[in-house]
């Protein structure tokens, strides 16, 4: 299976022209869900990652334990937080942009830059080689087992309406994968909005979108963490009105000015921007950029913290491998009052662990981020890789409790699901 570019003209993709797919029938006793059946075919090498962005990070000791997690700490109390300790998980090669500094000055919005031609130099592990995928292909393991995908039933599924707010009032709601409605200082905002049932190169959702479009308030604002296909989907972002205000990393303005969006605000790491009292910064990630055959990390990867007026504030990270940018954020960005943090998507270990964070490194991540609130995000809505399905939610579950944190404040949200931050 070969990837198709995308054209600066009118040709696109089959999805991103949104060519109707023919349903699957449905998993008994629940709406709109796969036959576990349809998630066991053989899949070409490499096609679940190329194709839909999740091409992972392999390291040149990748058996190793490259990333080990210390014993967390409890998260503080409320009130303003001190400056983070150290973390123990040194970076061998510091970037300069990884020092401690306030926050910057808000960029103008919809401004026009020049970007370097690659960001690869932002990478922090190398991309994989063929002995990588030749292991790949020997191992086979990029979906889960039969009996791993025997609990697609039971994953949480409880669509509600959206809570009634004001100006003052944060919440928000999980739509299923990296796709959120925040709330906030009286905008609603979109993270890595995708409401289509099927991204190239993966089955059919797993669980229906817990939002339905129509449901949504008018959006305010739309943040993109990356261009990875499960994070950025075309026929939903041809939903929203061409003037609606997005919020890119460095690099991927072109993206959205090719399809006549014309608020395109790109942001490098540690960067900001402001409407409406609400402040957007983008933040670094242990991820990566691909799209195409060509334009490997020709764009810039990254989470978000937005702060309402009043300083409540939310990290949304994308989505992100463990390491030592968490930390650097929580300095930058004391008093994170919620973390969307991605607990899926991480088996074989070896092949995901720089691109993706396992349930566990989750936790620690909110506790590096000395975060008051953890959302688990990026589990239970496509099948990705080959750990079970309802594994990320016991999993970070029992993180939390070992770790010695207060169970109220880990939101573990059904896919439909919201909470109101107090």
């Amino acid at each position: 299976m070969t990837q198709q570019s995308e054209s600066t003209t009118t040709s696109t993709t089959a999805e991103e022209t949104g060519d109707p797919v023919p349903p699957a029938a449905p998993a008994p006793g629940r709406p709109d869900l796969l036959p576990s059946s349809s998630l066991t075919d053989p899949h070409p090498l490499a096609a679940p990652h190329a194709l839909t962005g999740l091409h992972p990070v392999t390291h040149p000791h990748a058996d190793g334990d490259l990333h080990t997690v210390t014993d967390p700490l409890p998260l503080p109390p409320a009130g303003p937080h001190p400056p983070a300790a150290p973390h123990p998980l040194t970076d061998p090669h510091p970037h300069p942009l990884a020092e401690p500094r306030p926050p910057a000055e808000p960029r103008p919005l919809g401004e026009r830059r020049m970007w370097p031609r690659s960001f690869v130099d932002r990478l922090t592990a190398p991309l994989p080689g063929l002995r990588a995928f030749a292991r790949l292909a020997r191992e086979g393991a990029i979906r889960p087992r039969a009996d791993g995908l025997a609990d697609i039933p039971s994953l949480p599924f409880e669509p509600g309406p959206l809570p009634r707010v004001d100006a003052g009032t944060v919440a928000v709601s999980w739509a299923g994968h990296a796709s959120w409605v925040i709330r906030i200082g009286g905008l609603t905002v979109l993270t890595d909005p995708v409401w289509s049932r099927r991204i190239m190169g993966t089955p059919a959702r797993i669980t229906p979108v817990g939002i339905a479009w129509s449901a949504l308030p008018r959006v305010d604002a739309v943040v993109i963490s990356h261009n990875h296909y499960d994070h950025l989907d075309a026929p939903t972002l041809r939903r929203l009105p061409r003037d609606t205000p997005l919020f890119v990393p460095a690099g991927l303005g072109r993206w959205f000015r090719r399809r006549r969006f014309s608020r395109v605000t790109e942001l490098d790491w540690w960067e900001a921007a402001q409407l409406d009292g609400v402040r957007f910064d983008f933040v670094p990630a242990h991820h990566w950029s691909k799209r195409t055959l060509t334009d490997t990390c020709r764009s810039l990867w990254g989470g978000w913290v937005l702060t309402a007026p009043e300083g409540t504030r939310v990290y949304f990270a994308g989505d992100t491998g463990y390491g030592h940018w968490f930390t650097r954020i929580g300095q930058r960005h004391p008093g994170i009052d919620l973390a969307l943090l991605p607990i899926g998507a991480y088996d074989p270990r070896w092949w995901l662990r720089d691109v993706h964070c396992d349930p566990e490194e989750a936790v620690q991540a909110a506790v590096d981020l000395r975060a008051r609130r953890m959302a688990p995000m990026h589990w239970g809505t496509f099948v990705l890789s080959a750990e079970p399905v309802l594994e990320p939610l016991r999993r970070v579950r029992a993180a939390w409790e070992r770790a010695g944190l207060a169970r109220e404040n880990l939101w573990d949200l059904a896919v439909g699901g919201s909470r109101v931050l107090e």
